[in-house]
């Protein structure tokens, strides 16, 4: 398996005085960059990607209606996990 590069490390103190062209630079490339402070990363820049769907919104479409859902259930309906067993138990 090939070794994934490390993304580009920069001081903070770099990073301040060039922070907007790095925030582009970032956008159009879509290259991450980790921030330091004292050789330690404390930030991870990267661009933002596209905007997801919302989580409902993926499901548009796929709801299918089958039947009355609102009415009483129809008699012949068994409600209860027992009612069989016993219909079983008079015979």
């Amino acid at each position: 398996m090939p070794r994934q590069l490390e993304p580009p490390q920069i001081s903070a103190s770099e990073f301040k005085a060039t922070c907007l062209e790095l925030m582009d630079e970032v956008a159009r490339t879509g290259v991450e960059l980790i921030v330091t402070k004292h050789g330690r990363p404390v930030v991870r820049l990267s661009a933002v990607g596209e905007t997801s769907d919302s989580p409902w919104g993926f499901l548009a479409g796929s709801v299918v209606r089958h039947g009355d859902i609102v009415s009483p259930d129809d008699p012949t309906w068994v409600t209860s996990p027992t009612e069989p067993l016993a219909r079983l138990r008079k015979r």
